[in-house]
């Protein structure tokens, strides 16, 4: 079956583009890349304490001993901040893409419901539709949300069929009038749900906002470093400390960066459940 959806494929995109490191960083479980990442803060912090304990010597030494630790403060509050609308954006993506799927999921299901007030081979029709709809959200769609190449130039085919048919019905009474109804609205919302999951695939965070939570973590172990550049000791356990806050920080934001990517996004199991089987509807007792 040829798949004719607004989507570019798995293989052609690989194709096209070579993955970069970001792409695998955020596509790795998060056990994974939460060794990756705070592995990756340690070993900067270790080159910062590095090269401030080397530069920590004569007048330069005592000019970092002069920097005031009251500026350490600060520079963590502008962090978790950072940290903090970071963390706003990437949840509330979640949660709007979580409710977009559980709406698509519940119009179509609402669509299989209406149809069995028609006739055999119309409520058939409907359900192989409905069913195609799932099978290549989870099959095909997915995999392609969850690198961000989604795009809605084209409407998804069995919804388009399955709502030019919904138009086309000639109702024979009025609880068939009103299913129509329902069953043209069922699919319209569907398509918006569709629409508005496809737009949240694209949401990430860019790097520009990534560039100024690693800048300003970077600037704060290196005025660490520098405050206590004449404890030694002192010095590897607060930067430790910090690192492994920065870390853990940074792990929360990448874990969620994009709704339909990596380990804990948004997974098509609701729409599963609501799936039709194939065949015809089975005969009530």
């Amino acid at each position: 079956m040829v798949y004719e959806a607004t989507i570019i494929t798995p293989a052609e995109s690989c194709k096209r583009e070579v993955r970069t490191v970001s792409d695998w960083l955020l596509n790795l479980p998060v056990v994974w890349m939460a060794i990756v990442i705070i592995g990756t803060t340690y070993v900067f912090a270790a080159g910062v304490y590095a090269v401030v304990t080397a530069l920590a010597k004569g007048d330069r030494g005592r000019a970092f001993k002069a920097i005031s630790p009251g500026m350490l403060p600060p520079l963590a509050v502008v962090f978790a901040l950072l940290v903090g609308f970071l963390a706003a954006q990437v949840w509330s993506d979640a949660d709007r893409a979580n409710t977009a799927v559980n709406r698509e999921a519940s119009a179509l299901r609402a669509v299989v419901l209406l149809a069995s007030g028609f006739p055999p081979a119309t409520e058939t029709h409907i359900r192989e539709l409905v069913r195609r709809q799932i099978q290549d959200a989870a099959t095909q769609e997915w995999p392609v949300m969850a690198h961000g190449h989604a795009n809605l130039t084209i409407a998804p085919a069995p919804l388009v069929e399955a709502l030019q048919m919904a138009i086309a019905l000639n109702p024979q009474n009025q609880g068939q009038a009103a299913a129509q109804r329902e069953i043209v609205g069922s699919l319209q919302a569907a398509l918006e749900a569709r629409r508005q999951r496809i737009i949240l695939s694209g949401s990430s965070v860019n790097w520009v906002k990534w560039t100024a939570l690693l800048l300003q973590g970077g600037l704060t172990l290196v005025t660490i470093a520098m405050i206590h550049s004449d404890n030694r000791v002192a010095n590897r356990i607060i930067l430790t400390i910090f690192a492994t806050g920065i870390g853990i920080a940074l792990v929360l934001i990448a874990a969620h960066s994009g709704p339909f990517t990596g380990e804990l996004s948004v997974q098509p199991s609701v729409l599963l459940q609501v799936m039709p089987e194939g065949g015809p509807p089975a005969s009530p007792p």
